[in-house]
């Protein structure tokens, strides 16, 4: 195995990550997450999930070097994430990581978290090989607290925000509307175990901004929170006449929605920009129905799809620390210590502070 050994630190919302790569080859990729925590609430409380990255950080970190048979003193650098995100969740990572390169002495990169779920998708491992990512690239990421469409021409130069959504994102659309059908947290793999029994065409619910006056200014966004209270009104209709809920109608319905949406808006910007790839991260692509639809569309469309082990998808160090590799092998030069958490961390600003 060849390229730098580096060690990369993600807690931008209720996972804290801890990955080790060697340029493209993954070695470790340990996860703890506070979810169960959070169930309780319906949801990430921000305060919650910065005092679970306090205490997790340090046993995840010693469990990563174990799993990759290497040590502190073996790396060649640490990365981070320093945002987008929750201002207090990154700040606990921003910080252990800041410390750790400094009693190291190891360079320190700074990176983005949503350029991180495209680099996931570079790693190999024993058991998956990879071909190098081709450029350009349309990559869409859907997760509980993102959901952007963008257009990479170069992973470590240049990634440019085609959209993104003006409200709830997609994850947290399937968390509320899980909650509306008495549903658990988190609400994603429920709404997709519901579903499984359910008629995607049941219930024609709305598909946020895609209306022929919506697509001069918002071609390429999304917005969740309409198709949320059409559910939670249609929902109530059924309860105010005495009729039970057919909630697996109602999840199916409500899932196609969104996977519709998302898939369409993809599959517009690879024609328009000319680009016959599609990159598929974050989170929500662990939902069976969205892979299916996006896998099939794509073929008829002649997109091919890349789409990491949903290991890779979910946030994680590893796409930190494989980031990070990508700018160490193409000469860029670590990040200084001036940087901070930055919770509306721009996707063009792919590496933070750069020497």
């Amino acid at each position: 195995m060849t390229g730098p050994l580096v060690l990369g630190i993600e807690t931008s919302c209720d996972e804290t990550g801890i990955g080790i790569v060697r340029g493209r080859q993954l070695l470790s990729n340990t996860i703890a997450s506070s979810m169960d925590e959070h169930a309780r609430y319906g949801g990430v409380v921000p305060e919650v999930a910065a005092r679970a990255h306090l205490e997790a950080l340090q046993p995840s970190i010693e469990r990563a070097l174990t799993e990759a048979g290497v040590t502190l003193d073996d790396l060649d650098a640490v990365a981070v994430t320093s945002g987008p995100g929750l201002a207090g969740a990154l700040m606990v990572g921003v910080g252990a990581a800041k410390g750790l390169a400094v009693s190291l002495g190891k360079p320190l990169y700074a990176v983005n978290h949503l350029v991180g779920h495209i680099a996931a998708d570079i790693l190999t491992s024993d058991d998956r090989a990879t071909a190098p990512l081709e450029y350009p690239t349309i990559a869409l990421l859907v997760s509980g607290g993102h959901t952007s469409l963008l257009h990479v021409r170069d992973l470590t130069t240049d990634v440019e925000l085609l959209g993104e959504t003006v409200d709830d994102a997609a994850g947290e659309a399937f968390d509320k509307v899980a909650r509306l059908l008495g549903l658990p947290y988190p609400g994603g793999p429920q709404i997709d175990i519901a579903a499984a029994d359910g008629d995607p065409r049941a219930i024609r619910f709305p598909r946020g901004l895609s209306k022929a006056s919506d697509m001069a200014k918002h071609r390429y966004d999304f917005s969740f929170s309409g198709l949320k209270t059409a559910v939670a009104r249609w929902v109530e209709r059924a309860e105010a006449a005495g009729e039970q809920v057919p909630v697996a109608d109602v999840a199916a319905s409500f899932r196609e929605a969104v996977i519709d949406v998302v898939v369409t808006k993809a599959l517009a910007a690879c024609e328009d920009r000319g680009v016959p790839r599609l990159l598929l991260g974050g989170g929500v692509i662990a939902n069976r129905r969205l892979r299916e639809v996006a896998l099939e569309r794509a073929a008829a469309a002649g997109v091919a799809v890349r789409i990491p082990p949903l290991s890779l998808c979910t946030d994680n160090g590893a796409m930190i620390a494989g980031l990070a590799a990508e700018l160490i092998a193409n000469g860029r030069g670590p990040s200084t210590l001036g940087f901070g958490a930055d919770s509306t961390l721009p996707v063009t600003e792919i590496q933070v502070s750069p020497a």
